[in-house]
């Protein structure tokens, strides 16, 4: 297991086009950005599916990178957003073919596992705060999904700490209820 300075190091050597660097990077991270993935998904294909994405992404983008915050914060931002872009993506496939899901490939996770069914209902809670209140997503899932702390989330989303700490707030007490009901 490698140490984060050292990983941050090889994220800054990679960014500047260090091939042998990236390779490594990417092995370094698969694990980390897996058990990420599964947090938002609860079918263990579809996180895996998801972290290729996030790899892909990775090697593509690491050149954004330029290291004025933690690469695991810039990391932690490409998970979430793939892996709610792979939620939306399925849910997308399952409304445009309801009849030809195989239920024994992806049973419904709402009734398999409450741990499973709390995830789709979270993912549900943020598209319907994505729609009725865009601004509070982002502070919402780096903070509770990501597991960000709060000095790490207000330099991503670009606000000063109070604001964070104030849509953060409004953001769970927008999404307390809609999980209470889906319960």
């Amino acid at each position: 297991m490698q140490d984060a300075a050292a990983t941050e190091d090889l994220a800054r050597r990679a960014a500047a086009a260090d091939p042998a660097a990236l390779d490594e990077l990417l092995l370094v991270i698969r694990p980390d950005v897996l058990r990420r993935c599964a947090r938002f998904l609860p079918c263990r294909e579809d996180a895996e599916e998801a972290a290729q994405d996030v790899l892909l992404q990775v090697a593509r983008k690491i050149t954004s990178f330029e290291g004025r915050s933690r690469f695991s914060t810039w990391l932690y931002t490409v998970v979430a957003n793939c892996s709610r872009q792979k939620y939306r993506e399925l849910k997308r496939r399952a409304a445009e073919q309801p009849d030809t899901m195989d239920t024994t490939q992806h049973p419904d996770p709402r009734s398999t596992s409450v741990i499973a069914g709390s995830r789709i209902d979270l993912l549900e809670a943020l598209e319907r705060l994505e729609r009725e209140s865009p601004h509070l997503v982002a502070p919402l899932v780096y903070r509770d999904l990501c597991q960000l702390d709060y000095a790490e989330v207000a330099e991503r989303v670009g606000i000063p700490l109070g604001t964070l700490k104030s849509r953060l707030h409004e953001a769970r007490k927008q999404v307390r209820p809609w999980l209470a009901d889906a319960s």
